[in-house]
């Protein structure tokens, strides 16, 4: 397994976050590891969506108001349909989420996630992948949108459901030791 133990990874997240797509990789990369902090606009808690209903409590490390983007080595968005849908009116959260790209530090996004980066003005000329219905908002903010597991390009990190989260974490895991993506343009 590869190792990351001196890395820092920020998950950003609120209310209806897909349950899987926080704690399979949240716990990935603690067992790789990584220190990892649940960041959230507000609340000590988040809760989480599974299946059909509301999943469980998610305890949140820290406030997004009071992180700084600079303290950490990568960044991962999971999914859901609300989660990433009300993070992406979130101007904090927004800009928190083109702070990493402009640093060159691995994104992992996965399901509708991707939707954070298209508010981001991130997508354009990259291959991604995301939930099969926001395929169009991808092609539309102009990223090469391909029906893979894992797609993978310049440490930014996409997967469509959570029937990929293997591949995922194992993927976002090898690109945060690769470290930053200088070779990416910001």
């Amino acid at each position: 397994m590869t190792d990351i133990s001196n890395s820092k990874v920020a998950i950003l997240a609120t209310n209806g976050f897909e349950q899987s797509e926080l704690e399979h990789p949240r716990d990935a990369l603690r067992n790789a590891g990584a220190e990892v902090h649940v960041i959230a606009p507000d609340g000590a808690e988040i809760r989480g969506w599974s299946g059909d209903d509301w999943g469980d409590m998610v305890k949140v490390d820290h406030k997004l108001d009071a992180v700084d983007p600079a303290d950490y080595d990568a960044l991962v968005l999971p999914g859901g349909q609300i989660n990433p849908d009300l993070l992406r009116v979130n101007k904090d959260a927004v800009r928190f989420v083109r702070s990493f790209w402009d640093a060159k530090k691995p994104i992992g996004a996965i399901c509708h996630a991707p939707w954070l980066l298209i508010e981001a003005e991130i997508v354009k000329g990259q291959d991604v992948t995301s939930y099969h219905s926001i395929r169009k908002d991808v092609e539309n903010a102009g990223g090469k949108w391909h029906d893979e597991a894992v797609v993978v390009d310049q440490g930014l990190v996409s997967s469509r459901n959570p029937g990929d989260l293997e591949a995922f974490s194992a993927k976002l895991i090898e690109e945060i030791a690769e470290g930053k993506h200088r070779q990416r343009a910001a």
